[in-house]
């Protein structure tokens, strides 16, 4: 459970645009340079003043299919689906030329076990009994803290779940951290909220799946003890904080010494758990990021038959294991976890499942091929000029605040200048030679990544900080901002539009991957990441006035989008999403501002009948373009921290004055906003 900020769905450009630097530049810039919108879906019938997002996407949207594997559909997820085939060829290349090459021998293995179908039919339940017998033989509660600590080291879900970061107020440390977990549902509002019709059907339908996947399983009374498992869930549902109340750093910074946990949770054997999880002697304390849970969950064991608490344990066994067994397994897990919570209809094609569990497993390792053919060293070079273009505009705009004081404004001069910023791959590449692959055992090699990974995190306490370390893989469609090392990172995992075009004009590359890159650095400033120093360190830097005139600044910005309802009675969750929404209002404003610093006082052409500008602000509603599925929505808008994608786009260019510029937007157009209602942070 680590307590990164990570802005996923967010996307990093490997290429650099015109009016940067020297060499590279000239390498991208077209003679006859095209404007890069897809101006083929743009829809006349709606006006930009109106819906600017429905205007550049709309003909896009009245044409496109999600398709039927797909939860949702747009630019990223595309993206995404383009890299598969080329990931593929890399695995299949692999295991057909291992040839004595440990790495490639565990890439093929890997994936030749995942492949192979007939074996795990002929294996059916096997995989999974040495688990099942192991939770049977439970005959005192006194034994579950030694069998949650082995479901945190091979990844099945339980009600206490850890991981291991640096310490949110001594970045020069790594610590463990406990916190809350254990629901089979997406959020505890799936549980709680009664009144809403899809979440109880969601939740219904959740009770007979369990049933049918602990029948599989050779449970006898899976129909009642699925009942028991649901209103076990519940209970746990009830004492979990909020996602809202997660975000908070602060309050989630609980420091315990090893001494103290029997206090907090008295009726488990912290000893053994500790013992179990290969923590004791480690550290002499832990950071316990929900307080209140632990205590309420202490009774909640207590309460519930230990019998109820086995046929739970058994059914996270089966849920974790299931789409790495045979047929039945996983048709019946997609049937609820793909069709009912995401409304998808379809599987991936099998290869496909295969090469995502085969990254999961060994993603460096793919990773570092990936970049041998798809990442020209002279890409980062590029890349990293446009980051620093960025960072100069975001230093320029921090002194051109009209709400923050001098002295604040020097500490976020500080924090930037400390920014990190790595691109493409990471200096030194994962070993994962301690690691065992074997051909006729998929669950076994899944099971046994995930330890490996367990045991890399925690042999880091007690380390040195890593700072090489990546928390994405080089073929990742994304990027993030890593507060505790405050930094931004962007993998090598696409050269192509609407995020970058080299044969277009700088302004929509400015609007797209300019916006996103302004995205991760805002997150440094965001209400969560700007309560972290440039050390990575929590440590307050403000004034009271600072505060008070940021925290009215958000306010406005939670307010507006509260307003926002994707589908009739859910609304976006402006808090929620308040950090992800202030990364992309003061991204895309501070990448106008480099973009105009890269015009040198010349006037921008205009291409395609669109000038300058507004192929800036196309630029970044094209990146938003996407479709989704009414039930992988209610998802999104209960447990993701980032609005929907149309609200990315219209959302943030209500907040931008060149916006209304550009397009001419005046008071009674649906876009307008007044511009004492605007809210701009940085």
């Amino acid at each position: 459970m680590k307590r990164h900020l990570l802005s996923a769905l967010t996307l990093a450009l490997l290429a650099s645009v015109s009016g940067m630097a020297g060499a590279a530049e000239k390498s991208v810039k077209p003679s006859k340079p095209t404007s890069g919108i897809a101006v083929e879906y743009i829809d006349p019938a709606v006006r930009a003043q109106d819906d600017f997002f429905v205007h550049t996407n709309g003909k896009w949207l009245a044409t496109t299919e999600i398709p039927a594997d797909k939860a949702s559909w747009g630019s990223f997820a595309k993206l995404h689906d383009d890299i598969q085939p080329q990931l593929r060829a890399i695995i299949e290349n692999a295991a057909a030329n291992a040839s004595g090459n440990a790495d490639k021998q565990r890439i093929g293995d890997f994936y030749a076990a995942f492949m192979d179908e007939a074996r795990l039919e002929q294996l059916g339940v096997a995989p999974i009994q040495a688990d099942q017998a192991r939770i049977a033989a439970l005959k005192d509660k006194k034994e579950l803290p030694a069998l949650i600590a082995y479901m945190n080291r091979v990844g099945i879900s339980a009600p206490i779940d850890f991981g291991v970061h640096q310490d949110n107020k001594d970045s020069t440390k790594y610590v463990a951290d406990f916190g809350q977990s254990g629901l089979g549902l997406p959020d505890r509002d799936y549980y709680l909220k009664k009144d809403d019709a899809k979440l109880a059907d969601a939740l219904a339908k959740y009770e007979v799946n369990i049933a049918k996947m602990l029948a599989l399983a050779g449970d006898a009374n899976a129909t009642a003890n699925a009942k028991a498992i649901v209103a076990f869930e519940t209970e746990i549902a009830k004492i979990q904080w909020t996602k809202v109340e997660l975000r908070d750093p602060v309050k989630a910074y609980n420091k315990y010494e090893l001494a103290k946990l029997p206090a907090m949770m008295p009726g488990y054997d912290w000893n053994g758990y500790l013992a179990a999880t290969g923590l004791a002697g480690k550290v002499d304390y832990v950071i316990v990021g929900q307080p209140t849970y632990f205590q309420a969950l202490d009774k909640v064991l207590a309460d519930t038959p230990l019998e109820t608490l086995k046929a739970y344990f058994q059914w996270q066994l089966v849920r974790s294991a299931a789409p790495y067994m045979s047929k039945q397994f996983v048709e019946t897990n997609f049937d609820f976890y793909g069709k009912t919570l995401s409304g998808v209809t379809e599987m991936r094609p099998r290869w496909k499942r295969g090469v995502s569990a085969t990254e999961a497993a060994l993603g460096e390792s793919i990773g570092k091929v990936y970049v041998e053919q798809y990442f020209p060293p002279e890409y980062k070079a590029r890349m990293d000029v446009l980051v620093k273009n960025l960072l100069a505009a975001f230093k320029q705009s921090i002194n051109t605040l009209e709400w923050m004081t001098p002295a604040t404004k020097k500490e976020a001069q500080a924090k930037l200048a400390k920014f990190t910023t790595k691109i493409g791959y990471p200096n030194k590449w994962r070993d994962y030679s301690s690691m065992t692959v074997k051909r006729d055992d998929l669950l076994g090699n899944v099971r046994r990544a995930t330890e490996f990974r367990y045991n890399y995190e925690v042999n880091k306490l007690g380390k040195p900080i890593d700072r090489d370390e990546w928390l994405m893989t080089p073929q990742t469609v994304n990027a993030y901002y890593n507060p505790e090392m405050n930094e931004i990172v962007f993998p090598a995992s696409i050269l192509q539009p609407p995020f970058f075009d080299p044969k277009a004009d700088d302004a929509v590359n400015y609007g797209a991957i300019g916006g996103v890159i302004g995205h991760e650095i805002s997150h440094g400033f965001d209400d969560q990441g700007a309560q972290y120093d440039g050390d990575g360190n929590l440590r307050d830097w403000w004034s009271e006035a600072d505060h008070k005139n940021f925290k009215a600044k958000t306010g406005q910005l939670v307010a507006q989008y509260n307003a926002f309802s994707p589908l009739p009675g859910y609304n976006v969750n402006g808090e929620l999403t308040l950090g992800e929404n202030i990364g992309d209002n003061s991204g895309l404003a501070v990448a106008y501002k480099a973009y105009k610093l890269s015009l040198k006082g010349k006037k921008a052409p205009v291409i395609d009948g669109l000038t300058g500008d507004q192929r800036f602000f196309m630029g970044w509603s094209q990146v938003w373009r996407m479709k989704m599925r009414d039930p992988a929505l209610i998802q999104q808008i209960k447990t993701d921290p980032h609005s929907p994608g149309q609200y990315r786009a219209n959302g943030t260019m209500r907040n931008q004055p060149g916006f209304y510029d550009a397009f001419g937007v005046k008071p009674g157009d649906k876009m307008y906003l007044s511009p004492k209602d605007r809210v701009i942070i940085w």
